[in-house]
């Protein structure tokens, strides 16, 4: 049996202004943004270009308690790991979009990393993998990033 994680929930305070920072800054793909009338929801699903399994599942928080979790999913550690096949044309282009990053570009026995901010202040890493990356390896038996 093929299992794979489908979509991975971000907690968001507006839709729209989600999808307009993930598609316009990130170059995020829109994939389905369909209005569930009987929840009065939205169901957005975006996605790296290129991605084939995982998407994000972008839910408007809709009570206090998630409000409070909006930019801080996971306790201030990084939340998200963007894979990349060209490093630094991704970082300059994203600083020209001024993504805020954190933590500057940095060669790491696994691969080149920066640390920036979505705009609720989550922390993503920004990765080109190397070959000592054990899920690159994963990812794609090949050795290449697809």
């Amino acid at each position: 049996m093929k299992q794979y994680i489908a979509h991975i929930s971000l907690v968001v305070k507006d839709y729209d202004e989600a999808i307009k920072f993930y598609t316009e800054k990130l170059g995020f793909v829109l994939i389905e943004d369909t209005f569930i009338p009987e929840q009065n929801k939205r169901w957005v699903l975006i996605a790296p270009s290129g991605a084939k399994d995982c998407c994000l599942l972008l839910a408007k928080a809709s009570n206090p308690e998630q409000e409070k979790h909006i930019g801080n999913q996971t306790g201030g550690r990084v939340f998200l790991f963007l894979f990349t096949d060209d490093f630094w044309r991704d970082y300059n282009k994203m600083q020209d979009l001024g993504i805020k990053f954190i933590r500057l570009p940095k060669e790491e026995p696994y691969g080149t990393v920066a640390v920036f901010e979505d705009l609720y202040g989550n922390l993503w890493d920004l990765l080109q993998p190397n070959q000592n990356n054990k899920s690159f390896k994963f990812l794609n038996s090949s050795g290449q990033l697809s």
